[in-house]
């Protein structure tokens, strides 16, 4: 009895009020979820962790969770058991997540059975942890939004973490000429190796100068921006004809001049993969299940942290000086 009383219980992050990481609280005490109809319960061996779950916790974003919550979507692990109805999986496969129902940053996450997708033994639990949000999120600003087409250039900016690589990687399947830029040697490395024709600087004071050399007068089709607040402004500089931002992360405000849109009839797009109808979710799906098939969407991981190191993740992902692929939690 004693043994299955201590089973019934897990190890989890909690928020109980919005704020900076020191909110991030490890309880041992949370009692296992139970799947309902169409869901599943997955041990979790490991937890991506994404910027927007930062945004959220600090209480600035648009979508606020009731408290107390516990953070994280992108689980990778076993399923450890089914809800009725549910006949894709079964105890014991290995599956990754694009989201959950009970939040990831726990021994064990309940999510939807349609948010669940199978594991391939080629990629371990880490590298599944770095698909779900990175690479849906980097499909849907290149295609769904951004309609980039074989041929088009497009340039990540901030291509060295979880969306830029996953960017990287699929525009370059994709038939498009790939520009990516990050902040250290070793980043520009790994976006090289990741799909990059050519990697930038972006630390450097006249990197622009050496995009628009690289682009000719034509400029660049489709711009990837994690960090808008910043080079918004100077992305609009860089366009082509009919050029357009898409805008995948943001930290602040920024002033632009609205008349740099009209000279080329460029675009601004934000890109929101919460707001991805349940059919752009499904087209997601299917181009990253044939990516990872086809052997080219390979997740970079990057650093990696227990559990009880939550809050300094959190910190080192807004802080750290340069990305190097998806940072996760391990259980």
């Amino acid at each position: 009895i004693a043994m299955a009383a201590t089973r019934s219980v897990m190890r989890a992050v909690r928020v109980f009020e919005f704020g900076g990481p020191e909110v991030l609280k490890l309880q041992s005490d949370m009692l296992v979820p139970v799947p309902k109809e169409n869901q599943v319960l997955i041990k979790v061996h490991a937890c991506g962790v994404n910027p927007v779950e930062t945004y959220i916790r600090s209480g600035t974003y648009a979508r606020k969770p009731a408290l107390p919550y516990t953070p994280g979507s992108d689980v990778a692990g076993v399923i450890e058991s089914v809800g009725e109805h549910v006949t894709a999986f079964k105890k014991g496969d290995r599956v990754f997540t694009l989201e959950t129902l009970s939040g990831g940053y726990a021994e064990y996450a309940v999510a939807a059975a349609s948010r669940v997708f199978p594991l391939p033994d080629k990629l371990d639990f880490r590298q599944g942890a770095a698909i779900g949000v990175p690479y849906f999120t980097a499909y849907r600003a290149l295609f769904q939004k951004g309609c980039a087409k074989a041929g088009e250039s497009v340039l990540v900016h901030g291509a060295s973490g979880g969306v830029g690589l996953a960017a990287c990687q699929i525009a370059r399947a994709c038939g498009l000429k790939v520009l990516g830029t990050a902040g250290t040697e070793e980043g520009m490395n790994v976006i090289l190796r990741n799909g990059a024709h050519q990697a930038f600087n972006h630390r450097d004071l006249n990197y622009t100068e050496r995009i628009k050399e690289c682009t000719g007068p034509e400029g660049v089709d489709i711009i990837i921006e994690m960090l808008s607040n910043v080079n918004l402004d100077a992305d609009l500089q860089l366009l082509s004809r009919a050029g357009r931002v898409m805008v995948v992360g943001c930290r602040g405000r920024i002033e632009i001049n609205p008349r740099d849109t009209m000279s080329k009839e460029s675009s601004i797009i934000g890109v929101s993969l919460f707001l991805a109808t349940e059919e752009e979710r499904r087209e997601c799906a299917t181009a990253v299940l044939d990516g990872i098939e086809a052997g080219w969407l390979k997740p970079v991981v990057g650093l990696e942290y227990p559990l009880e190191k939550v809050a300094k993740a959190h910190e080192d992902i807004i802080c750290s000086s340069g990305a190097r692929g998806k940072m996760v939690l391990l259980l």
